[in-house]
């Protein structure tokens, strides 16, 4: 794992931070409902960086996140964050964002989809 200097005087762990192809695709069509929704990408923007940003920090933390969902799949965890909830898997330097979804979607379908 990378270091990098912890603003309490010590270095921490970072994990490698990789979006799956749904992770990616969840979050431009966030961007997209939003826009519409919102009547400008200006503003809808800034709500996917902070998903994006939660995502970089729970990378960054060197303990590991979030509630087990192993009856989805196997390693899976999930976070929720303001309204979304960001599904990921850990490995030893990695951190997997495999979906984000709106906490109001029904999960276990929208997961079982992605596993096929």
């Amino acid at each position: 794992m990378k270091r990098a200097p912890n603003s309490e005087r010590e270095a921490i762990d970072l994990r490698r931070l990789i979006y799956s192809a749904a992770a990616r695709r969840s979050l431009g069509e966030f961007l997209e409902y939003l826009t519409i929704e919102m009547g400008s990408e200006a503003r809808a923007r800034p709500i996917v960086s902070r998903i994006k940003e939660q995502c970089r920090k729970i990378a960054a933390l060197p303990t590991i996140l979030g509630r087990p969902r192993h009856e989805l799949s196997p390693g899976l965890r999930s976070f929720p964050f303001q309204g979304y909830v960001i599904f990921m898997r850990y490995s030893e330097d990695t951190l997997e964002i495999v979906n984000i979804l709106h906490s109001r979607r029904d999960t276990d379908a929208i997961m079982d989809e992605n596993e096929h």
